[in-house]
């Protein structure tokens, strides 16, 4: 039972500058993901994904923690399994058309993994921790979550996590590939701003479509030159560039 005025777990959206926010929000239990978050992800970046204002989404946890994976409890609960939550959960962020980055602080375990794993990029705090951990369950790890892992991290680094259930820290995060860049804690959230920022200025019709490309849909190629050559980004690019000024890309998401 919850204590009166104790905050329920739940994940936070806003949206400024035209970046969203998903704030991963359980204190009491290092932002630990329930059945209700898993459930709400989807829900919350499908109206995020058609916003013409959103240009970027960032994913992190309320205050030290990212996420220490799903509220181990929810496993004994009836009703719809959790782990296909969070695999609906992880797809879907991963199908986001927009550029997404996930701030770690603190722990980034298991389920918080899987979630920062299917973002974009990740810029992590020096403190840190990531760990994969179905091993010290016996929980078979989801299929598409392992491709992803190893796409990222290297089949032996993917199995290392996987095998052992070991937590690694920033610095060999950072060497094995599952995060880009490694900043003190302080300085974190300046720097993901002044990312978000940049990514704000450049042309989101090249962004969208490289994202496509890197994830394997080579399918859609005449799809994006058909769309560049409807936006008039390319004609702003090289006009901007020749008359040295900041360029004003127009296209958006039809």
């Amino acid at each position: 039972m919850e204590h009166p005025g104790t905050p329920q777990p739940r994940i936070v959206r806003t949206v400024e500058d035209g970046v969203a926010t998903l704030v991963i929000s359980n204190p009491a239990k290092r932002n630990a993901m329930t059945t209700g978050m898993w459930r709400a992800v989807p829900e919350l970046l499908g109206g995020l994904a058609g916003d013409p204002e959103v240009r970027s989404l960032v994913l992190t946890g309320e205050g030290a923690t990212f996420c220490a994976g799903a509220d181990i409890s929810s496993l004994r609960e009836p009703g719809e399994d959790p782990q296909a939550l969070a695999v609906r959960a992880e797809e879907a962020l991963a199908a986001f058309p927009k550029p997404t980055l996930a701030v770690v602080r603190g722990y980034c375990v298991g389920g918080g993994c899987q979630l920062a794993s299917a973002c974009d990029l990740r810029f992590a705090a020096e403190d840190a921790l990531f760990g994969i951990t179905p091993a010290k369950l016996g929980i078979v790890y989801p299929a598409g979550s392992t491709r992803r892992l190893a796409g990222l991290v290297g089949p032996a680094a993917a199995k290392y996590l996987l095998f052992s259930g070991e937590l690694i820290d920033s610095a060999r995060a950072l060497r094995t590939g599952l995060v880009d860049e490694v900043l003190p804690a302080d300085e974190l959230g300046k720097r993901a701003a002044e990312f978000t920022r940049v990514l704000g200025t450049r042309s989101l019709l090249t962004q969208c479509a490289a994202k496509e490309f890197t994830d394997g849909r080579t399918d859609r190629e005449e799809h994006w030159y058909g769309e560049a050559r409807r936006s008039g980004d390319t004609a702003e690019g090289v006009a901007a560039f020749l008359e040295r000024r900041a360029p004003r890309f127009g296209w958006t998401p039809q």
